[in-house]
Formats: structure tokens, sequence, C-alpha cells
């Protein structure tokens, strides 16, 4: 293995906003130290086949961020030279595909496009005066990726080790309307506190995510086990006996079994039937109770657990009157049906949670997309402390 393989450097793990506090805790649990951490992400430090194994583990962050150079830059063609030193040809394969990307706020420049484009020009012609010929390059992400972040005249260049992001698990062949985002989904599982921890139940199941998220968790699968493409796939000295090693560690701590049962239902045969093939996929089919039927009628065993709910928002016009009725009936199942259970409703519709009718004992801030969400925490006590869960 090469010493560069070994050299450890800053690595920053990016999520989506409201994750962070997840990440930090899981990056943290799989023994990284932090540095610090913004809404953005976490900063950590490892060598490149730490980084090939948080993409392999991690569930909530986003992309694996590797250093490569840190450096100052007043304007672009100080940017082009400090670029066009680093010795790229070690990084990048001479026949090989990349693709650079960034996130610019300087007075220098206005234009995050043009920063990218200067970093490409700097790359391509060091490799054409070394070697009179040079990779290819363009907006493909799915090979050799690149990060440029340009802040003041604080620039810092990354291997994107991820590639395409880490949302991306590979199981979603069918997405189903607007499903959430796998990063999201383990986020509100890791939010909820379950973790084969008595049942997972999931009304309004829609594509399946949330259950499939809880599954791969409450077994230990690793997140990224079934992507067979990442960024440092693509780099010069990628050590596939290295990869294979790391992917034969996680999966010896795979667990045979739940203790406990997880069960998923939609009102929407085609919904059940594309969150059953989306499990399938995962290999997490066996572990997964998938029925049809209204979330109302769900099945909600005695004794505890979570049940988890991503009702619709009603974005659209005349929706939202429709869905009072729904909150409404929500907020009923919750009290009558789930005695005892942790109940947790996401939504991004402040005026409709209103209608769930029952006193929230946390708000968690997530974002859907663009949506800003809550993950509202409901303690729904059984037999006479049920009481205190109303308004």
């Amino acid at each position: 293995m090469s010493d560069s393989r070994m050299k450890k450097n800053r690595i920053f793990i990016t999520c989506g906003r409201g994750i962070d506090p997840y990440l930090e805790q899981e990056v943290g649990q799989l023994g990284f130290p932090i540095f610090f951490k913004t809404q953005a992400g976490i900063e950590t430090e490892g060598a490149m086949n730490d980084a090939m194994d948080l993409n392999l583990r991690l569930r909530t962050g986003l992309r694996v961020l590797f250093l490569v150079a840190g450096f100052t830059a007043e304007n672009p063609e100080e940017l082009y030279r400090k670029i066009h030193a680093i010795p790229w040809e070690e990084i990048i394969r001479l026949n090989g595909y990349f693709s650079i990307t960034s996130t610019v706020d300087t007075p220098t420049i206005d234009n995050t496009r043009y920063a990218s484009q200067k970093c490409k020009d700097a790359v391509v012609d060091r490799f054409m005066k070394k070697f009179g010929k040079r990779p290819d390059s363009g907006p493909e992400r799915n090979r050799a990726v690149f990060h440029l972040h340009w802040q003041g005249e604080d620039c810092r260049i990354y291997i994107d080790t991820s590639g395409e992001p880490l949302s991306k698990r590979g199981y979603r062949k069918i997405p189903y309307q607007a499903p959430l985002q796998e990063t999201l989904a383990a986020a509100i599982v890791k939010a909820s506190g379950w973790n084969d921890s008595g049942t997972f139940v999931n009304p309004m199941c829609g594509s399946g995510t949330l259950a499939i998220e809880a599954a791969l968790a409450g077994l230990n699968r690793p997140a990224g086990i079934l992507r067979n493409n990442f960024g440092f796939m693509h780099l010069n000295d990628y050590d596939a006996d290295a990869w294979e090693e790391l992917r034969s560690n996680a999966k010896a701590e795979v667990k045979k079994g739940l203790k406990n049962r997880i069960i998923a239902s939609d009102i929407s045969e085609e919904a059940v039937d594309a969150a059953q093939k989306n499990a399938l996929t995962a290999g997490v089919e066996h572990f997964i109770e998938f029925k049809v039927s209204d979330f109302a009628e769900t099945e909600v065993p005695e004794g505890q657990g979570v049940v988890v709910m991503n009702p619709e928002y009603g974005e659209r016009l005349g929706k939202a009157a429709e869905l009072e009725k729904v909150y409404g009936g929500i907020g009923d199942f919750l009290k009558q049906k789930c005695r005892g259970y942790t109940g947790y409703v996401l939504t991004g519709n402040q005026e409709l949670a209103k209608k769930i009718g029952l006193r929230s004992s946390r708000k968690m801030l997530f974002f859907n997309g663009p949506i800003e969400c809550r993950l509202l925490e409901y303690q729904l006590y059984g037999g006479s402390r049920k009481g205190k869960s109303l308004e």
C-alpha cells in the first residue's frame, strides 16, 4: 500500500440541513475525532482508507471530502497557479475522467462555474505540460470528483471520495411520488432513538424508505454495501483489495435478525408494491411486514416502540383544507391506538401540525429538500397518564 494512502488528512463530511447532530453522533460512534461542525457537516481526519470506510458505513452523511491542499488565493489567477502546482498526476489517471465542483464566497469572483473552470484549466494544463495529453473532464459526477471550497481568501481543494451523494444507496429502484431522501430517513430513525428497541411502526410508508433505513440500522447493515461505484474507485492509487477487506469487515458485523417487528402500511397498493420491491433490493424484505391499509387501521402491537409518520404537507393550493381531517385523524390514531409508544410526525406545514391536537415533547428541525420541516415527538402515555399528552 502506498504511503499516500496511509497519510492522514482532514476529512469534511457534508450533510443535509438539520442532520448535523445525527452525523456528529454517527462519526463519533465510528471512532473518529470531531474537530468542528457546521450546519453543512462535520470535520474529522483520517487516511484514504478511513474515507473509504466512511463511505461504506455512514447513514446520515452525503459526501466524504478528503483534503488535498489548503492555501490562500486573492483572485482567480492566484487560484490557478496554486492548483497547477499540485501533483495531479499522482491523483488522477492520465486516461481517466474528472469533474470539479465548487462553493465560492469571495469578492473577486461571483460565478462558481468560473472558479471550477479555472481549477479544471490548471489541472489540464499541468497534464499537457508533463505528458502532452490529458484526462477527459466534464460535469459527470460518477468518476473522479474534486471540490473547491473558496471563502474570502481561504481555499481548500478536496477529493470528493463519494462521487455521487451517499443518499444514493442503490436500493430505491421505484421511488413512488415524493420520497424521503435516504439520509434524511436515516436521521429520523436516529432521532427517534429506535435501534431494534421495541416495534417500529410506519403508517403512510410510501416507497418504504423509513422502514428500510430502520431495518438497515437495526441489522447494522452498512448503508453503502449495495453501491458498486464511488469517487475513490477512479483515483490513481485506488486499492481494490483494501476496499474488499473493508466490505468483509463490515459484513462480519451484520446481525442475523431483528428481535422486534417493523410494520409498514400505506393505503395505496402501488406504494406498498414499490416499498416491497425496494426492500427486496435492499435485502431486508424478510424483516418488514408490509400491509395495504389506511393509517388508522395499521396494527400497533401491545407494548412499546415508535410510530413514525410522514404525511403530505399540502403545498398545493386547496390541498391543505382536505389534509386538516387527515392530521386530525393522525392525532386520534396516536392517542387511541399507540399508548405506550413514542409518536413522530414529520411535517412541513406547521398550521396542519396544530390539527394533530397533541402536545409535542420535542420539535426537531429538518429540511426535506427545500421544505423546512419539524419532526414532532409525542409521548403517548398508557393508562391514566394518557391525558397528559393532550393540549
